[in-house]
């Protein structure tokens, strides 16, 4: 009999599961299930009010993909679950969960159901830029090397910055709160009943160095005395990529149909994961990983700080490498943007028509055009600039527009804004050595 392997990806939108062949590598089954709840980012499900900036998700819709898509996968490919003898997943990151000990979210319990805090902070909760400039201020006042393995700026898209602003604006969530967790090692905690904090959420996200550790307590201290305790809330064992995080537990078996012999690896994020599987496992090779945002991954034999980075970490994609990240907040995002506000009728029903859909007729359409021949030009930060200037703050520019100008036009001109913030990117790593 084969050997199998779930892989599960847990995206901004949905959650899909993978079975793969071990010894060929061959893709059994795959299942998608799209998240009941969505990014929240104007109401919590019982109407609360959010505000600006904010997006947060449902830690039911994660536990809906694993008792869905894995008993789909396992029956599409008609295989015994028996010899299922791994699952690893990867989420999206930096994804922060406030949970109790037992690692049951604070918004599962009724005192703190309308409490937006309780939730999960998916990435691109950005109303933490308040606390993320006051942070970076206060390192560079008190000459925190550190700061530069992140370009020179924590984004408020990573972890302190979005603890920090619970403290603020919520402290008894902050005081509810035993673990604020990544999602990427939450699922692992449900799946094997064993808490672990992998390193490369730790190193990108959450300001931890494999030499030094964390920051200091005095640090966390300077940003909030309040802080005194922050270090039982990030945990303090980290573990490296790849290794075993423990096996399925009894209810997971009996609700997805897998064993309880089934290993389950140390959590990994969706970008990351995704360098070794395109076949890079050497230095010097960027990839860029497309989404709703864009990640650029790269490794290095040398530790090099290069400005406007989201991040450079020790085996943060594979052992005995530097891992680099950079990256666009706004990729997919603006295209499904445009697609929903500014495309008349008329371009549906010629999609229709033709049998394409409507990403792929304006493809066509903008394909017959030299570049730049419209006159129109945009600039790519219609969420914010991760790389590499790292300001949320920053917005989508569209200028050159004529009565003239038609739909594909300005999709074009997104597409080549698109192709010149990666431009950016990789001429700042060259220059950075």
């Amino acid at each position: 009999m084969g050997k199998y392997t779930i892989g599960i990806d847990f995206g901004t939108l949905s959650g899909r599961a993978l079975l793969i062949d071990c010894q060929t590598g061959q893709e059994i089954a795959d299942s998608v299930l799209e998240y009941a709840h969505g990014v929240m980012d104007r109401q919590l499900p019982d109407g609360t009010a959010l505000g600006i900036d904010w997006a947060l998700q449902h830690p039911d819709d994660y536990m809906d993909v694993i008792y869905t898509t894995i008993p789909d996968v396992i029956k599409k490919g008609a295989i015994d679950p028996a010899d299922v003898i791994g699952i690893g997943t990867d989420f999206t990151a930096c994804t922060l969960i406030p949970t109790k000990v037992d690692s049951t979210p604070l918004c599962l319990l009724e005192p703190y159901s309308s409490e937006p805090h309780a939730y999960i902070k998916l990435w691109k909760h950005h109303a933490a830029q308040d606390e993320a400039n006051r942070l970076n201020a206060i390192a560079e006042e008190k000459e925190q090397h550190w700061l530069n393995n992140y370009g020179g700026k924590i984004s408020s898209e990573w972890a302190i910055p979005k603890i920090w602003q619970v403290l603020n604006e919520a402290p008894h969530i902050y005081h509810a709160t035993d673990r604020f967790i990544e999602a990427a090692d939450w699922i692992v905690w449900q799946l094997t009943g064993k808490e672990t904090r992998n390193s490369c959420t730790a190193g990108y996200k959450g300001m931890y160095n494999k030499r030094d550790g964390y920051p200091s307590l005095d640090f966390f201290k300077a940003l909030d005395p309040r802080f005194e305790d922050i270090f039982d809330k990030l945990g303090k064992e980290i573990s490296p990529q790849g290794q075993l995080a423990g096996y399925i537990t009894k209810e997971i078996a009996d609700k997805t149909g897998l064993k309880e012999t089934t290993a389950v690896v140390v959590g990994n994020v969706d970008a990351h994961v995704c360098v070794p599987a395109a076949g890079i496992d050497s230095e010097n090779m960027m990839l860029a990983i497309m989404g709703t945002s864009t990640c650029h991954m790269v490794m290095s034999r040398y530790e090099k700080q290069v400005p406007g980075m989201c991040g450079v970490v020790a085996d943060g994609i594979l052992e005995n490498l530097y891992g680099y990240e950079a990256g666009q907040s706004c990729v997919g995002d603006h295209f499904g943007w445009f697609i929903e506000n500014c495309v008349p009728k008329a371009y549906f029903e010629e999609a229709e028509k033709s049998g394409e859909d409507i990403h792929q007729l304006l493809t066509r359409k903008t394909g017959q055009k030299k570049p730049g021949a419209s006159g129109v030009l945009a600039l790519d930060w219609w969420n914010g600039n991760r790389s590499v200037l790292v300001d949320v703050d920053l917005t989508g520019l569209l200028i050159g527009c004529s009565l003239l100008t038609a739909p594909e036009d300005i999709y074009r001109a997104l597409i080549e804004a698109t192709a010149y913030g990666t431009k950016v990117i990789v001429e700042n790593f060259i220059e950075s050595g």
